[in-house]
């Protein structure tokens, strides 16, 4: 069988996207550029770096099951890699499955009911001064601070509320250090203050291991199972604790966040979820029972994930020869799946750039073709967390919604590439309480 050649873009391509990265001040209108004119395989020259991009269904199932014992998350010298060491998103084979199996009973789903107090509760912490906070407020930075405790509480059993205003602004920098940049296509790139700000989480969250080695708040959390495994010293345990911290509080931020953004751009469809939590939740704390009766609202959730996933590209290192649909993918290539591309695919998604939630009603969930919907990834590997997440922005977003009444401050919002796919410069609102 004849090998096809990989696509590279024309230089009127390049042009094309040059110009849509300077009006999109991002590089994702650009890759939608090359998409439209190459196809779901093509290939980007950036100096060193040379990856190979793939988009579809088709593509996601054959990196996520077909080949992907020839595929590689780990790449040594890599900022991912370099910051969270040995943490189970950055490690292969059994040594991933042995940490997934220690990680994975603390989310799963039977635990749900018991985080979910912990989830509206956080939510009612963070809230408590914005509606007399005297203007607008960045629900960006208040999403972050609302993930962030709910993941050191049920996960750690840790209030970091006293320690947020000192934490928050190194954990901005190890982000900043691992989002796409300079050195993705220049690995020798100065890159300074990372050390200083990892040295601060690093030395917080070892104080937590020594607490709980010394029989402090002992309980049934994640970071008491991990004490009792005997393969683990405490640099493993940091790996695995700053890997949920990192990956499991940033992924949650950008999807309340984008929640927000949605819901202020369509105020039909605010009012339509607005109306459904008066009528399941009235002024009752969330369930597990009500939250599952939010159905439009679960809707909304996978709308915006679709079209805002946080997660949007898979990232890999083939480490044998790929055959992929007449191409040949050379060992020792970076192949990059297009999560949002796949979410915007015209060929399975009808007018994509809409947001649309009755995509996601329950009698078109049928039409939605496997693997063309991957928020949290796919296969064998998929995320450790999403049970949790999904629930997590449903219980957050009914919290704020019961409570307060939102308006969008004007401010125009844009995706932005970091860590995750998260509305750039932020989400300035205007907020004031409901009437109960």
């Amino acid at each position: 069988m004849s090998v096809k050649p990989i696509p590279s873009p024309t230089a009127a391509a390049g042009r094309r996207a040059l110009g849509a990265i300077l009006a999109g001040r991002s590089v994702i209108p650009a890759l939608s550029v090359f998409h439209e004119e190459l196809g779901d395989v093509f290939q980007l020259s950036l100096g060193s770096f040379n990856p190979v991009f793939m988009v579809g269904p088709d593509a996601a199932r054959f990196m996520l099951v077909t080949a992907r014992n020839k595929l590689l998350w780990r790449t040594e010298h890599d900022p991912v890699t370099t910051l969270l060491r040995n943490g189970f998103l950055v490690t292969d084979g059994d040594a991933h499955e042995f940490l997934r199996s220690a990680i994975s009973p603390s989310l799963h789903r039977s635990r749900l009911e018991e985080y979910l107090p912990v989830m509206w509760r956080s939510t009612d912490r963070i809230a408590l001064d914005w509606s007399t906070a005297g203007g607008a407020v960045d629900m960006l930075v208040e999403m972050r601070r609302v993930a962030l405790l709910i993941v050191m509480d049920t996960l750690f059993n840790v209030d970091i509320l006293p320690d947020l205003d000192r934490i928050l602004p190194a954990i901005l920098d190890v982000l900043r250090y691992i989002s796409p940049g300079l050195w993705t296509v220049w690995p020798r790139a100065p890159r300074q203050g990372f050390e200083r700000s990892l040295r601060m989480i690093d030395d917080y969250l070892h104080a937590l291991i020594e607490k709980r080695r010394a029989g402090i708040d002992v309980g049934d959390d994640l970071l008491s199972r991990l004490i009792d495994v005997p393969e683990m010293d405490d640099d493993s345990i940091r790996d695995q604790m700053l890997t949920l911290l990192i990956a499991g509080h940033d992924t949650s931020t950008a999807l309340l966040a984008w929640l927000l953004v949605v819901l202020g751009q369509n105020p039909s469809v605010y009012d339509d979820v607005q109306s459904e939590i008066a009528t399941v939740l009235g002024n009752d704390a969330p369930s597990l029972e009500s939250i599952s009766c939010l159905r439009y609202m679960r809707q909304v959730v996978d709308e915006t994930l679709r079209l805002y996933p946080p997660i949007h590209i898979g990232n890999r290192l083939a480490v044998e020869e790929l055959d992929y649909d007449g191409y040949r993918i050379a060992a020792g290539t970076r192949v990059v799946y297009s999560i949002y591309l796949t979410h915007r695919h015209p060929q399975f998604w009808q007018d994509p750039q809409r947001f649309d939630p009755d995509r996601f009603a329950a009698h078109r969930r049928s039409e939605i073709a496997p693997y063309s919907f991957l928020p949290f990834g796919g296969g064998p590997r998929n995320c450790i967390g999403a049970a949790f997440a999904q629930i997590e922005a449903r219980v957050v977003l009914a919290r704020i919604l019961q409570r307060f009444e939102l308006e969008p401050a004007g401010a125009a919002i844009r995706p932005y590439m970091g860590a995750t796919l998260e509305p750039h410069p932020g989400v300035p609102m205007y907020i004031r309480s409901r009437r109960r």
